[in-house]
């Protein structure tokens, strides 16, 4: 009985919470924020808030037109490869005191993870036999290699900086890393932390793929590069992966830096005299529901801004941008921690 309600339980987290469910309804719900507010910044009424939800619908419902020089099996199975990939990593994110698989949640696996809705674009761009898809592989993989760079710098920072304050020299675990926060403040009143999380704020776009940092899909370039072939329900899960990733990205930015946020509503509940199971459980609703949303909202209207004020990057500006610009703020961040400031 045990070992059935252990396994009911990891299959409502992978499907309901933190799992699809959850990144399906926020990550598309993030898109259409974003394209409404880029809208009113640029003077334009915009598309309605839900119309992510609308298009992944519609494409849902078209036919799938796979092309005679593609490889069938390659061609529709990436976009599913890469949409499990980024409903794996939420998994591994903390939503403050909150993780499903807390006992393993890694900086290094994430990492590692984030490669594979990527690769899943080249493969399936591979797949097709695109001439324009031909393109958009090499601006993909030239995006991988810049943005891995100031990646990687930026957690090293975080891990430096809370490793030394937990005596560990280097910590890559992400639920230790909240914890401290939750102990000792977020990360993100650091002064040394601030050039991190401003490279991490810049780093989302380029691993999402939004403008202006979308050289590997440009539609006035190369028609949609990768995705030139796709059309239906692949498509569809193409732009929803997209939308996910950005829930993703947002997601590790809200843990690596406003982990500590959610000792304030404990306290404030506390201070209500609200104590037992019931605390747990409005902590918990009031986290997922108001803090953490709030964050990654927050978070994305940055990039947002962004999106809106920026013109288009070519390929070769995107790559000395990441590996300048990005990377000296990840390394001053980096600098910074090593000699405990």
């Amino acid at each position: 009985m045990t070992l059935i309600l252990e396994a009911l339980r990891y299959l409502v987290y992978v499907l309901i919470f933190p799992g699809f469910l959850f990144c399906f309804l926020t990550g598309l719900l993030l898109c259409g924020i974003d394209r409404k507010l880029v809208a009113r910044m640029q003077k334009r009424v915009g598309p309605p808030i839900l119309q992510p939800f609308y298009d992944f619908f519609k494409l849902c419902g078209k036919e799938t037109i796979i092309p005679a020089a593609a490889s069938k099996t390659t061609f529709l199975l990436a976009p599913l490869v890469g949409l499990a990939a980024l409903v794996v990593i939420q998994l591994f994110i903390p939503v403050f005191r909150f993780s499903a698989f807390s006992n393993v949640a890694d900086i290094i696996v994430i990492l590692y993870l984030l490669l594979i809705p990527a690769l899943s674009v080249i493969l399936g761009g591979a797949a097709s036999g695109s001439p324009y898809a031909g393109v958009g592989l090499s601006r993909e993989m030239v995006t991988i290699l810049s943005c891995e760079l100031p990646l990687v710098l930026v957690l090293l920072a975080v891990g430096k900086t809370v490793g030394q304050a937990l005596g560990l020299g280097l910590c890559f675990s992400l639920t230790r890393i909240v914890e401290y926060q939750m102990e000792y403040g977020s990360l993100i009143l650091k002064l040394s932390m601030l050039p991190a999380a401003a490279a991490f704020l810049l780093i989302i776009p380029g691993e999402t793929g939004n403008h202006p940092f979308d050289a590997a899909e440009a539609e006035t370039e190369i028609c949609e590069g990768p995705l030139a072939e796709y059309s239906g329900a692949p498509l569809g899960v193409y732009k929803l992966s997209h939308a996910i990733k950005i829930l993703t990205m947002t997601s590790l930015f809200v843990a690596l830096f406003f982990g500590g946020v959610g000792r304030g509503l404990e306290n404030l509940v506390m201070l209500l005299g609200v104590t037992g199971g019931l605390a747990g459980a409005l902590i918990f609703l009031l986290e997922i529901l108001v803090l953490f949303l709030f964050c990654v909202v927050l978070t994305f209207l940055c990039i947002s801004v962004v999106h809106a004020v920026t013109a288009r990057l070519r390929i070769e500006q995107l790559f000395k941008y990441y590996w300048t610009v990005v990377t000296g703020l990840a390394l001053i961040s980096l600098v910074l921690a090593w000699y405990g400031l």
